[in-house]
């Protein structure tokens, strides 16, 4: 029975697809910062691990309580909304370390195993925001598009050891902790520069327009992870959800 690894499941993307999985009869790895034991339906196709992926003694740790899986998803992230003008450097450095650092540093730390046995999948989750410019999202798309770049190369690396790789890029997402979170950091950070006023509003009010129905829903994305780990043939660029597929074709 295949093993996937997924980092990040506390909430959004993460704990859909991990559910996802585990009813497709899958043997799911749910990592998180800070586990919970509830959070998903009991199964003994199922493990929870606590998971930091900023940090390297984590990671080693989680990977080897998970012993030899199948597909790594790479979901861990973190938001940012603000111009770069009122982003932190320590910020910036934040965000980077997980969205991008970390997700290479899981990558680094799966491969020997793939690469010896000839057969993996890993998949990367970034976001739509990088086939499209938005204000106030430099940084984070910043992150987000080296990841993008990251698995292009790699794929091509690891091509000639039966290793595939992909990204999937999930659509605005309403009804998640992200964009919390993300207002929760801003506010610890010291919020907007007070010249980019009337630019935010504008931002918000974009963001608070949108139909749910033109939106991401967690489930377009676990589908989206589905295929791209089942079918072999899928492209390296997946998009999720009905926003994200109309940038992708535009």
């Amino acid at each position: 029975m295949p093993t996937i690894l997924i980092t990040g499941c506390s909430s959004g993307f993460g704990l859909e697809t991990a559910r996802h999985f585990l009813a497709e009869g899958w043997n799911v790895i749910a990592t998180m910062r800070t586990p919970k034991a509830d959070i998903l339906p009991a199964s003994e196709r199922l493990t929870i691990l606590p998971l930091d992926v900023t940090d390297a003694a984590s990671i080693a740790s989680a990977v080897a309580a998970a012993g030899e899986i199948d597909v790594l998803l790479n979901n861990a992230g973190i938001g940012w909304l603000n111009a770069v003008e009122g982003t932190p450097i320590n910020v910036v450095r934040d965000i980077f370390e997980t969205n991008t650092f970390g997700t290479i540093a899981m990558i680094q730390a799966v491969l020997p195993q793939f690469r010896t046995r000839r057969a993996g999948v890993i998949i990367n989750v970034t976001s739509s925001v990088t086939l499209k410019n938005y204000d106030l999202l430099s940084v984070y798309t910043a992150s987000k598009a080296a990841v993008n770049a990251l698995t292009e190369v790699m794929a091509l690396e690891l091509a000639p050891f039966g290793i595939r790789a992909h990204v999937v890029l999930p659509g605005q997402a309403p009804g998640t902790a992200f964009g919390a979170n993300a207002r929760e950091r801003l506010t610890q950070a010291g919020g907007f520069p007070v010249p980019y006023a009337e630019m935010v509003q504008a931002v918000f009010a974009r963001l608070a327009s949108g139909s749910e129905d033109e939106l991401t829903r967690a489930e377009d994305v676990a589908a989206a992870i589905w295929r791209v780990v089942t079918d072999p043939t899928a492209p390296m660029r997946v998009p999720a959800g009905a926003d994200a597929v109309a940038l992708f074709k535009g």
